[in-house]
């Protein structure tokens, strides 16, 4: 992903930086990606197109900005919250940038799109984990913020259960969850303008709830019709 191709074209082709869209029924749906995050993050690319700056470095970038909303969370302050509100967007804006770098350079690489998710789960865990810290420090309500950690540890689980089912069935396709993350960290954004960050917290352990029992149920039915298929 690194190397420069040098029989790239001079100018910047949006419609060639741009992922499919997946075969996941959320993407016909979620257009957050599509009418927002891309639009904007493909402005850093124009910017970074004709430079030395490789779709890795953008991609740490927004692993660092990601960080930055986590510890900016964690203080507890409504005035924290708006600015963690504003990097959390922001790291999701550049997130969109890499890929989008990488597919109009002809650097797409194995190691860059993993790169990618693997960074992008440590940041998603960093945030919710410090948004229930941070509610904590500003409301004391210790009730909601242990909620806000479970909802965290289930986030996690139900990434785990959507790759472990991919790779039962054999797809493997990347990026098909993009938008729902962008739905998810942009309502972030708006809840953390609004300074009601219980709200945040209350969708995500809902969220999280509904999807990994759909998930394990999914999993079950794909795997009795497969047996019987088998038989």
């Amino acid at each position: 992903m690194q190397d420069i191709d040098n029989n790239r074209s001079d100018s910047f082709n949006y419609k060639k930086s741009l992922k499919k869209s997946g075969n996941d029924p959320l993407n016909k749906f979620l257009k957050v990606e599509k009418y927002i995050n891309r639009p904007l993050a493909s402005l850093v690319v124009r910017i970074a197109y004709n430079t030395p700056i490789s779709p890795n470095q953008l991609t740490f970038f927004s692993f660092f900005l990601g960080l930055s909303a986590a510890f900016t969370f964690s203080r507890g302050t409504p005035l924290y919250f708006l600015l963690g509100g504003i990097l959390t967007q922001l790291s999701s804006i550049i997130d969109c940038a890499d890929g989008m770098l990488a597919r109009s350079r002809n650097q797409c690489s194995s190691f860059g799109s993993h790169l990618d998710l693997f960074l992008d789960r440590v940041t998603d865990f960093c945030i919710f984990i410090s948004i229930a810290f941070g509610y904590y420090t500003y409301s004391g309500n210790l009730k909601l913020s242990v909620i806000g950690l479970l909802g965290a540890g289930l986030y996690l689980l139900q990434i785990n259960l959507y790759y472990i089912t991919n790779s039962y069935t054999q797809n493997h396709e990347r990026g098909e969850t993009g938008e729902a993350r962008a739905l998810l960290l942009l309502l972030i954004l708006i809840l953390s303008i609004m300074n009601r960050l219980d709200i945040c917290i209350w969708l995500l352990i809902g969220e999280t709830l509904a999807v990994n029992i759909f998930r394990i149920f999914y999993f079950i039915g794909l795997g009795y019709k497969k047996e019987n298929k088998e038989q």
